[in-house]
């Protein structure tokens, strides 16, 4: 075991949070790939570089993090396992003077445990960081783990566990393909699906480094057939973004062309493998309503006009090749995602917490937006209603007007949003881009996912804002915590982690 020596004043920091699972489930899904990228939380701009693939005494973990304006790696590394009892980790290298973090999983009874997070540590720059830093950090402590006490009880609820540890109720592990992993949701999505015990095949476009990848092509189809065999799934979320810059010509085309031909050669190649998925599930937009107001729309509504809603139908048409092939298929028609991390979110961040925010246009456009957790739960429930196919609008239930999202994400923010952005002003700026993504309006209801009994996490526009940016504690958590402010000068040797 690894002993530091530090004569720095240490604090202890502590988390408790009541699971309804048992102890060894809780501690299998730790334990997983993926279950510390869904425990980052999405306004830290920490990025995950390396995770270990149990956290057994000499695994390391590796993340990069923001100190102030530059960026820094975290090493931690494991020394201590307790198989089904906990595991723990120090810092080598990182922004702490001091970081010793215990993971200790209790049982109370078959069905239920409780998980304890404490954290010996100590603030960067001796003393005088403890006493200007000591009640920001303990704060962010506080706003981290209430975060992920958030996750952690939504994923085990999504999954549905059972009382023996691997058994997922209605869910057995899956092999899943998965294009576009790194995009917004493709590069949350798979660590939700492997942290749930999915295996997930990645293709991407160059050759395959790993054996969680396979190469595809978009112009010409799936290049390793092999390695997509009995899948049970693919996930398609492949497609140039349709929000970077004015829409020429050649980018209109680029947007057609990633979607509508792409989708189609794939289709092409599941067709033709041996044992093909039996479910295609595909990214679509609900841009094929186009522009209608505050009429509310559902799957059943008919499309609307303009460059996106020609794009969207021909999108879902070629998806109808796998249909044929005897393919369940389901197409995702995305609302506008929010997560800061990437997307519409990322994007207005920074005018708004300059307090440069306001309305677009008159405000009164509706807005469908989703929560990148409620995306996420959406894609594995699609996998798991064998009964869902075609269209499935992936929105919250309560639609809101630009204005209204702009006083939800000025509140969450702290900022005043007194600068609104007239119409004409965006149409030069974006040209067609404006009247199509920022200036129309579309009401869409989530029918099909609320019929086939699915549960928002994030339904309400100011808790999902909140739930994301770190603001407040939000449903799902049962967390209870308590923090040591009393330092304990360690003149003696703190034992490591």
């Amino acid at each position: 075991m690894n002993v530091q020596k530090t004569t720095r004043p240490l604090e202890v920091f502590e988390s408790r949070l009541r699971l309804q699972v048992p102890v060894e489930v809780a501690f299998e899904w730790h334990q997983r790939p993926g279950a510390l990228s869904r425990l980052t939380p999405p306004w830290s701009d920490v990025e995950v570089l390396e995770a270990p693939a149990t956290p057994e005494p000499g695994s390391r973990a590796v993340l990069r993090v923001p100190v102030g304006p530059f960026k820094m790696k975290w090493v931690a590394e494991h020394t201590e396992f307790v198989p089904g009892r906990l595991f723990r980790d120090v810092a080598l290298s990182g922004p702490f003077g001091h970081w010793d973090h215990t993971h200790e999983f209790l049982p109370e009874g078959p069905d239920a445990c409780v998980l304890v997070d404490r954290i010996l540590y100590a603030a960067p720059f001796g003393r005088l960081g403890a006493f200007f830093g000591s009640a920001h950090i303990r704060r962010e402590l506080s706003q981290v783990f209430a975060y992920r006490s958030r996750i952690l009880t939504q994923d085990l609820h999504r999954y549905q566990v059972q009382s023996a540890p691997s058994v997922l109720k209605e869910t057995r592990p899956m092999k899943i393909l998965i294009t576009g992993s790194n995009g917004l949701v493709g590069s949350s999505l798979v660590p939700f699906l492997t942290s749930g015990g999915h295996q997930v095949v990645r293709l991407v476009r160059r050759a395959a480094r790993s054996p969680d990848e396979a190469q595809w092509d978009p112009d010409s189809g799936l290049a390793d057939l092999e390695v997509c065999e009995s899948a049970e799934a693919l996930i398609h979320l492949a497609g140039a973004s349709i929000a970077e810059g004015r829409w020429s010509t050649a980018r209109k085309q680029l947007i057609r062309s990633s979607r509508v031909d792409a989708t189609q050669r794939l289709c092409e190649s599941l067709s033709r493998l041996r044992e093909p998925p039996k479910a295609f599930v595909s990214a679509s937009a609900i841009g094929v309503y186009g522009d209608q107001g505050a009429a509310v729309l559902d799957e059943q509504s008919p499309p609307g006009a303009g460059f996106l809603a020609d794009v969207v139908r021909d999108w879902e048409d070629a998806s109808s090749v796998a249909r044929l092939a005897g393919l369940r298929v389901v197409n995702l028609r995305f609302g506008v995602i929010l997560d800061p991390r990437g997307g519409a979110l990322k994007k207005m961040l920074l005018p708004f917490k300059l307090g440069a925010g306001g309305r677009l246009g008159s405000g009164q456009q509706y807005m469908s937006w989703v929560a990148l957790d409620d995306v996420l739960a959406a894609i594995l429930h699609a996998l798991k209603s064998t009964n869902l196919s075609g269209a499935l609008n992936v929105v919250s239930p309560q639609a809101v007007t630009n204005a209204t999202y702009t006083r939800a994400l000025g509140k969450a923010l702290r900022r005043p949003t007194l600068f609104p952005v007239p119409g004409i002003a965006a149409r030069l700026a974006f040209g067609e881009m404006a009247n199509e993504l920022l200036l129309s309006s579309q009401r869409v209801a989530p029918k099909q996912l609320l019929d086939s009994g699915f549960e928002f996490a994030w339904p309400e526009i100011n808790q999902a804002l909140a739930h994301m940016l770190g603001r407040v504690d939000g449903p799902g958590t049962n967390q209870s915590e308590t923090c040591s402010s009393a330092t304990k000068n360690m003149g003696n040797t703190a034992r490591g982690a």
